[in-house]
């Protein structure tokens, strides 16, 4: 069986994103190798994805009676992305099923026209207690709508 050739992943601008959050790189983010560790690059994804949604009332992280669980996360990196730089990250939605979203975004060092990372993360949303699927409410697909 021959597989078809993966395309590259490219860098992208600005532009295709909706909305940007700063980001703050600390000391601790540094590996051995001198820039941002794989590992950090996560963990932004989660911060400008929730706090988007936080900040918009879509989410109730203490007593909503839905939660989003992560099923998928993966990464592109592009260039190095080191302390003390500051990131712009970039968010849009992908993808909005019944009770997932595919979230997408871009890391961009301050000021750069284009990724010096991008990936994406697929938030099934469940309901708190039965850890079950729930169907996505009327005020987060507002929020959603605005990311596409």
């Amino acid at each position: 069986m021959t597989h078809a050739p993966l395309e590259k992943p490219q860098p992208e601008p600005r532009s295709a994103y909706r909305v940007f959050r700063t980001i703050g790189t600390r000391w601790m983010d540094n590996d051995a190798y001198g820039h941002v560790n794989n590992v950090v690059y996560y963990s932004w994804f989660d911060t400008v994805v929730n706090a988007h949604l936080i900040e918009h009332g879509a989410l109730d992280i203490q007593n909503g009676s839905t939660i989003g669980l992560v099923i998928e996360t993966q990464c592109n990196y592009f260039s190095a992305i080191e302390f003390p730089q500051t990131v712009d990250a970039g968010l849009r939605v992908a993808h909005m099923g019944r009770s997932s979203v595919r979230y997408e975004v871009g890391l961009f060092v301050q000021g750069a026209p284009l990724t010096a990372a991008k990936g994406h993360f697929i938030h099934v949303y469940v309901d708190r207690q039965t850890r079950r699927p729930a169907q996505i409410s009327d005020k987060l697909k507002q929020v959603l709508e605005t990311l596409k």
